[in-house]
């Protein structure tokens, strides 16, 4: 691989995505089941988890964390005391957290979005490797093997199994680490913060492709057009790290690609 270059990607959000949502939706679809007629909503929900994962606090590592079981009993005990919160018993809530590990890994509720595979095949033929850095859940592998797209793969950082949450600089270094000997040229992420911030302060190039609601799409076919361009334009200095802004499908947006600095 030393004479190939490598793409870091997020997933969740850029690659794929839980089809009914993430944390609160998959809390709302075990509510449902378990307990109909609960008065809880998804906004409430989604307040009641806007702390305690450790990405919210990213600037600190979780390396206690990086094991499946304790992270896992970790975010139950997070999701047991938002509902506690909410006003649910302490019974209900450690009984409803319990079911939340089978339901959030369950292979069958993620997908691809519709350019993932093509994206990757394009840029593999043409010389790219690529690497995923994701904050996610321990079983993000057992996911993505399941999605069909670990032949495309190169490596898996994943901070679950780490301890280190983008856009934490330790995350993209054991992202460079997974990759060598071949250099990371650019992350390509959804979310402005743990993707581009995390990515331009670690020396990458960053293309930020928006979903700017959860129902939008990424445009990774904008995103692979770009890299295969600057791919053929000459450059004989080392250039500092740029971002640029890729609009999502959905929007209808003129131009969709906008260079931020």
């Amino acid at each position: 691989m030393s004479h190939r270059r490598v793409i870091v990607w997020d997933f969740d959000g850029t690659l794929g995505h839980r089809r009914h949502g993430t944390w609160a939706e998959c809390l709302m679809e075990i509510l449902d089941r378990q307990q109909p007629g609960h008065p809880f909503t998804r906004d409430r929900l989604f307040t009641a988890l806007a702390t305690g994962f450790p990405w919210h606090e990213h600037q600190r590592p979780h390396p206690h964390l990086a094991d499946p079981d304790r992270w896992w009993n970790h975010i139950t005990s997070v999701v047991t005391r938002a509902l506690v919160g909410l006003g649910a018993p302490l019974h209900l809530a450690e009984s409803i957290a319990s079911h939340v590990r089978a339901a959030y890994r369950e292979p069958t509720a993620w997908s691809l979005y519709p350019q993932t595979t093509a994206v990757l095949q394009m840029l593999t033929a043409s010389g790219w490797d690529h690497v995923i850095l994701s904050n996610h859940v321990p079983e993000l592998p057992a996911i993505l093997d399941a999605l069909r797209l670990m032949p495309y793969v190169y490596a898996v950082v994943n901070s679950a199994r780490t301890g280190f949450e983008k856009p934490h600089p330790q995350a993209f270094e054991l992202a460079r680490a997974a990759a060598a000997p071949a250099p990371c040229a650019y992350m390509v992420g959804d979310n402005p913060q743990a993707d581009v911030a995390g990515a331009q302060a670690a020396g990458l190039h960053a293309i930020w492709v928006r979903r700017d609601e959860p129902s939008h799409i990424p445009d990774l076919h904008e995103a692979a057009r770009l890299i295969l361009r600057r791919t053929q334009e000459p450059n004989s200095r080392p250039e500092l790290p740029r971002t640029w802004e890729v609009a999502p499908l959905d929007t209808g947006t003129a131009t969709r690609t906008a260079s931020i600095r």
